[in-house]
């Protein structure tokens, strides 16, 4: 059996949440590999509607292993928050059924504020980041810094670590006039995190690969998208983390060859949260109505999504970059009653068309969008089960996007259902 990578090929909020919940059916282990508490995803079983952004998206299902690997940010507080508030809903989360990895850094309050300052600085660049210190974070990193989860567990050593990052932000803080942290009172609030985070944590690469070798069944979930990938993106209007599909095993520890199928997921038509370039983007009813059949409100931070038509330039370029065998298709549901539908075929760079979503900032702005146009449906898609369920002219929009992006649809999601979901091609099976 094929371990499953799960990645986005748009902008984000494609619907991965409900996605993973229906293929860790199938899975023994779902494992969250990059991005932060900054990626929403929602749920729906049943009656119950369970919102998340840090935990992966299996542990609303009993049974299985659920990991945050090594290439997450984790914000012990909010992740302390969400295990608490899903127990609430009567799903058993626990040390035995979710693990953190020992290495991945810690989101702390300074990250936050730094994040949101920033943001607010008069004649930069607006990024319309979420504000949760992902970015902070994530520098440290980099910058070799960084408190990581492990590190609660060695009090002598924590202390050192703490007067180190807090060098390099107290004389940011200074600079933009802010208050200094104490280190005596940033080091009192990680002792008081240690024994509540510590029993989660492990090497969850050693678990993963004994896991592997076992033939247990793994699902990679990632986070946000393949356009907000920090290298591959629409930089500087992207995340602080690689999103593409080889980031699952880095951001979890396996080896190359960990992942068999990579599984793409994109809405049917585009959305994007935030600042940054958007070819298709709809300034008129059209856009306005699909952003209300489709609820595009962010799941965590209520930002209304900006809508436009489906992109497969983008997408196509998505399915090179991050090797997609099989796309899962969702909200096709939001596009019934409409009279004509657009698909982004080309652009328009200054008078060239080009068949690729240039890289440089200038040219992702001038950018226009070539269109091929297509005879909508009445009849109704939502809830539908079965390819033969579907109006002869929704088969034919999902055929043409097929051919466009040069690679198959697999799944077919109808609705916030997690049963409404036509299956093609099982990313399980080899």
């Amino acid at each position: 059996m094929a371990n499953v990578a799960v990645v986005g090929a748009q902008w984000g909020d494609e619907g991965k949440g409900k996605i993973v919940d229906w293929l860790s059916e199938r899975a023994e282990v779902v494992v969250r590999f990059q991005g932060g508490h900054n990626a929403g995803h929602t749920l729906v079983i049943g009656n119950q509607t369970y919102k998340l952004a840090l935990l992966p998206s299996g542990v609303v299902r009993p049974g299985k292993l659920s990991v945050i690997g090594n290439g997450v940010v984790v914000d012990p507080w909010h992740f302390l928050e969400e295990v608490k508030r899903v127990n609430a809903q009567g799903v058993a989360v626990s040390p035995a059924t979710l693990k953190v990895a020992n290495h991945a850094v810690l989101i702390l309050p300074l990250h936050r504020d730094l994040d949101g300052w920033r943001e607010d600085v008069p004649g930069t660049i607006k990024i319309g980041t979420t504000r949760r210190g992902i970015a902070p974070a994530y520098e440290d990193k980099v910058g070799r810094r960084a408190i990581r989860v492990g590190d609660l567990g060695e009090d002598d050593i924590l202390e050192r670590k703490v007067n180190t990052l807090l060098t390099h932000h107290n004389a940011l803080r200074a600079g933009l006039g802010k208050p200094l942290v104490e280190p005596a009172e940033l080091l009192a609030q990680l002792r008081a995190l240690a024994p509540q985070i510590l029993p989660y944590a492990e090497d969850v690469w050693e678990r993963l690969d004994m896991l592997r070798g076992e033939g247990k069944r793994i699902l990679f979930e990632g986070a946000q998208a393949t356009m907000l990938d920090i290298d591959h993106g629409t930089y500087p209007f992207v995340t602080s983390s690689n999103t593409v599909a080889a980031q699952a095993m880095i951001g979890s520890g396996l080896g190359n060859g960990a992942v068999g199928y990579v599984l793409g997921i994109a809405k049917a038509y585009t959305t994007r949260v935030g600042e940054g370039p958007f070819p298709t983007e709809l300034f008129d009813a059209i856009g306005d109505g699909l952003q209300q059949r489709g609820m595009e409100f962010g799941v965590n931070t209520g930002r209304k999504r900006r809508c436009g038509w489906f992109d497969a330039v983008m997408v196509r370029q998505a399915v090179k970059i991050n090797g997609i065998d099989g796309i899962a298709l969702t909200k096709l549901d939001v596009l019934d009653g409409m009279d004509e539908l657009k698909v982004c075929v080309g652009y328009e760079l200054d008078g060239k068309r080009i068949e690729r979503f240039p890289f440089t900032m200038g040219a992702q702005a001038r950018i226009k969008p070539i269109y091929e146009t297509f005879e909508g449906w009445n009849e109704s898609t939502k809830g539908a089960r079965s390819w033969v369920q579907l109006p002869a002219n929704a088969v034919k929009y999902v055929r043409r996007v097929e051919e466009l992006i040069g690679c198959p649809v697999a799944l077919l999601s109808t609705s916030p259902e997690r049963e409404d979901t036509i299956l093609m091609t099982d990313p399980f099976k080899d």
